[in-house]
C-alpha cells in the first residue's frame, strides 16, 4: 500500500513539471487540467506519511481552486440555478454538525481554566482585526477587497484550529472550548468589529449581519446541541459522515466563491496570498507570544496561537454571500482558507517533535 502513495508523489512530480512547461509555453488549456491533477496525486500521497499527511486537505483544496480558475462557468451557475446560493446552507450543515459533536462539557474549560480562556478570546478579537485594517491600508487594496480581509480578520477561529491544536500537542479542550465560545460571541463581536473598521470601506448592516451570524452559526450550533442531547450514542454514522461532508461542505463554498470572483483574483491574486500570509503568521506569533507575556503554560500558548491565527473562512464567505458581495468580500477568505490549512499543519507538525519543558508541564498541573 506504501508503494502506491509512493508512485501518486512522483507522478505528482511530474505533473508539476509539465504544469511549468506549459504553463511557461502559453499552453493554459493544457497547463489548467495538469495543475488540478498535480494537486489531487499530492493529495493523496501525502497520506501515506505521518509527517504531512495532515497537508492533505489543503492540497485538496488548491485542486478545487485550480478547478476553479480554469473552468469558472461550472461553478458560477447551472442554468438558472446560482451555486453561490449553497454557501450559506452548506455552512448552516457544517455548524449542525458542530453542534452533535458538542456537549455542555466542554464549556468546563471556561470554569477549570477563565485566565487562558479569557486571554485568548481578547487576543483573537483584537490582534486580527487591527492587523487586517492596517494591512489593507499599507497595500491599498481596492474597498470591497480590503474590507473582506477585515472581515476574516473580524471572524472566530474555526473548527481547522481544534485539529491543529491536536496535532501540535496544544491543549485540545481549551481549543474545543475556544472555538465554541468564539463562534457565540461572533454575532455580536464581529458585526460591532466590522463597523468600526469597515464601514467606511462598504455599509455595514449592524443588525442585519447580527442576524445573518445567528442564523449560520448559532441556531445550527443549538439544534446540533440538542439532537446530540436526544440522540447521544445512537447516531454513530452521523458522528463518522459530518467530518466528510464539512470538508467537502468547506472545498465547494471556496470552489464557488473562486469562480464567482475569478477576475478579481487573476489581478491581485498573488497580492491577496502575500496579505494572508503575513496576516496569518503574525496570528500565530503575536497569540503565542502574547500568551507568554501572561505566563501561561505552554500547551495553553500554542492553543491560543492557533485560535488567533486561523480563522473561520466559510462563516466569512457566509457574510459575503449574505452582503450579496461574494465575488469581492468572499475573495481573502477564499485565499486566506487554504493557506491557514498549510500554514498551521507545518506549525502543528513542527510542535508536535518538540517536547513541552518541564516548568510548563508544572504550570500546567497548577491551573
Amino acid at each position: 500500500m506504501k508503494s502506491i502513495y509512493k508512485y501518486l508523489l512522483w507522478a505528482a512530480l511530474v505533473l508539476s513539471v509539465l504544469s511549468a512547461y506549459f504553463y511557461f509555453a502559453g499552453q493554459y488549456a493544457i497547463f489548467g487540467p495538469l495543475l488540478v491533477f498535480f494537486f489531487l496525486a499530492l493529495a493523496i500521497g501525502v497520506r501515506g506519511y505521518d509527517n504531512v499527511k495532515g497537508f492533505s486537505f489543503a492540497f485538496i483544496i488548491f485542486a478545487a481552486v485550480a478547478l476553479a480558475m480554469n473552468y469558472p462557468n461550472v461553478f458560477v451557475s447551472w442554468g438558472d440555478f446560482q451555486l453561490k446560493s449553497l454557501i450559506v446552507p452548506l455552512l448552516q450543515i457544517i455548524m449542525f454538525g458542530m453542534g452533535t459533536a458538542m456537549s455542555i462539557k466542554d464549556f468546563g474549560a471556561v470554569v477549570k481554566n477563565p485566565k487562558a480562556v479569557f486571554i485568548g478570546l481578547a487576543c483573537q478579537f483584537t490582534i486580527m482585526p487591527i492587523i487586517g485594517a492596517i494591512l489593507v491600508f499599507l497595500f491599498k487594496f481596492p474597498p470591497e477587497i480590503a474590507a473582506g480581509v477585515i472581515l476574516i480578520g473580524s471572524s472566530p477561529s474555526g473548527l481547522a484550529s481544534n485539529v491543529m491544536a491536536y496535532i501540535g500537542k496544544a491543549n485540545l479542550a481549551l481549543s474545543v472550548t475556544l472555538t465554541t465560545v468564539a463562534t457565540l460571541l461572533a454575532p455580536f463581536v464581529t458585526p460591532i468589529l466590522m463597523k468600526m473598521l469597515g464601514d467606511q470601506l462598504v455599509p455595514i448592516d449592524l443588525w442585519g449581519m447580527m442576524w445573518s451570524i445567528t442564523k449560520i452559526t448559532i441556531l445550527p450550533i443549538v439544534a446540533g446541541l440538542v439532537f446530540n442531547k436526544l440522540f447521544h450514542g445512537k447516531t454513530e454514522w452521523l458522528d463518522k459522515a459530518m467530518p466528510l461532508v464539512s470538508m467537502a461542505g468547506i472545498a465547494l463554498i471556496i470552489t464557488v466563491i473562486t469562480a464567482a470572483g475569478r477576475d478579481n483574483l487573476l489581478a491581485m491574486g498573488a497580492l491577496l496570498v502575500l496579505v494572508g500570509l503575513i496576516h496569518n503568521l503574525s496570528g500565530y506569533f503575536l497569540g503565542y507570544w502574547g500568551c507568554r507575556l501572561f505566563k501561561l503554560d505552554e500547551k495553553s500558548c500554542r492553543t491560543i496561537a492557533f485560535e488567533v491565527g486561523m480563522q473561520n473562512a466559510g462563516l466569512a464567505s457566509g457574510l459575503a454571500t449574505e452582503m450579496g458581495k461574494v465575488a469581492t468580500l468572499g475573495l481573502a477568505p477564499a485565499v486566506f482558507g487554504p493557506m491557514m490549512n498549510i500554514t498551521g499543519s507545518s506549525l502543528a507538525t513542527w510542535w508536535r517533535d518538540k517536547p513541552i519543558k518541564e516548568k510548563d508541564k508544572d504550570v500546567e498541573k497548577k491551573e
